[in-house]
């Protein structure tokens, strides 16, 4: 038997639907992903902490959900909502349906609403506050809780989902790997060495060593960093300038994250102070942190931008890249101190997608380079940091 399901926003527009996930309730801001693959890595990005993702692409979940393309230990995101769930799981690689990967980790969800007409409600009136349930379908009453709705702005959710200790980020021998150390050094297949707390010491031939400040990252940072031939510590983002210092790293990483990134006043001294210290390179969240620790301003978006398929132009080149993207936030360029100069600019809406600072080794993007399900183009920026690594040592 179907179980109705409401989604409220907070200027008073209720859809009805089929719940697909748990039964419950919940609450967060409701965006939109154009993504047509990847609702797995969306699932479980922990940027959408705080937030009710609609996929605007008509069916999710036909290639299921498999272990291997987690981005984290479990979803993030407050609830979900599709057009329409597949019944059918048709991937060699699925592990399990959708609708089951919801139910076991408790997220609730709605099927058979008008998303076309949602988006585009977001789109004209921007992002809102919203109620997704299975148990109270009273119309005035869910939008009265959304209205309550503490929203995204001022609240610290990094400290919803950091890690809560440091850990060596380790998998399987990268082919850089293999190709420095021969096949004497191959690991022990026997053994699950797969993800950050499964811990193999490569140390003596990983180099450089990249401590990653943990505030919120997708699993797949680490992977990239690691197939570049790094050492990656990861710290949880609360860590001090000392901490990170003391692991004596060749170069410092800033992760993605969730929400508003203004009242993350520990990670923005921790990044001042290292500053000119070690090598920085920065991902979305980890782009604002950078730029609001060199004195620049950040600001809410209208809608923000997620979804593969985002079009940003590297200015120094002309080049044009596709990128995935999952911001709600962005630095102010009205703002910008003259000690960052802006390196990539989206070509949607003109917003700065990427800043280096002029004097000291410190650069970051708005977008996610190592996406995936998604495009390709920017991989060259952790080639390029890596690089700046070897300068350092």
């Amino acid at each position: 038997m179907e179980q109705t399901a409401k989604l409220a926003l907070e200027d008073g527009t209720v859809f009805t639907g089929v719940s697909i996930g748990a039964l419950g309730e919940t609450d967060g801001e409701v965006c939109f992903n154009t993504s047509m693959t990847g609702y797995q890595e969306i699932l479980t990005d922990p940027s959408y902490r705080g937030q009710i993702v609609t996929m605007t692409s008509p069916q999710i979940g036909n290639y299921g959900v498999n272990e291997e393309d987690l981005e984290s230990g479990r979803p993030h995101l407050s609830g979900f909502v599709v057009r329409e769930h597949s019944r059918v799981s048709s991937n060699f690689r699925s592990e399990s349906s959708l609708r089951d990967f919801l139910n076991e980790w408790g997220v609730v969800a709605i099927e058979s609403i008008d998303t076309r007409a949602l988006v585009r409600r977001i789109r004209s009136r921007g992002a809102m506050r919203g109620v997704l349930s299975t148990e109270d379908l009273d119309d005035a009453s869910l939008v009265a809780k959304a209205k309550a709705s503490p929203g995204l702005v001022g609240r610290d959710l990094v400290r919803e989902v950091i890690p809560d200790k440091p850990c060596e980020w380790c998998e399987p021998l990268s082919e850089w790997v293999k190709k420095e150390t021969g096949p004497i050094f191959a690991p022990d297949t026997s053994v699950d060495q797969h993800g950050p707390e499964k811990k193999m010491d490569l140390s003596p031939f990983l180099r450089p060593h990249v401590v990653a400040l943990d505030f919120g990252m997708k699993w797949n940072i680490p992977r990239h960093l690691y197939d570049q031939g790094c050492q990656v510590t990861v710290l949880p983002g609360t860590a001090s300038a000392e901490d990170v210092l003391v692991q004596e790293p060749d170069g410092v990483f800033l992760s993605n994250g969730p929400g508003d990134p203004e009242p993350l006043d520990y990670a923005i001294g921790t990044i001042r102070e290292l500053l000119g210290q070690k090598p920085i390179f920065g991902i979305c969240l980890g782009h604002q942190l950078l730029s609001l620790a060199c004195g620049a301003k950040t600001f809410k978006m209208k809608f923000g931008h997620r979804g593969a398929n985002q079009p940003v132009q590297q200015l120094e080149t002309g080049a044009v890249e596709i990128t995935s993207q999952n911001h709600g936030f962005a630095v102010d360029e009205a703002s910008l101190p003259g000690a960052l100069e802006v390196t990539h600019r989206s070509l949607n809406d003109k917003t700065i997608e990427g800043v280096r600072h002029r004097e000291l080794s410190a650069f970051s993007v708005q977008y996610h380079p190592e996406a995936s399900a998604g495009p390709h183009d920017s991989h060259y920026l952790f080639r390029e940091f890596v690089e700046k690594l070897g300068a350092s040592c």
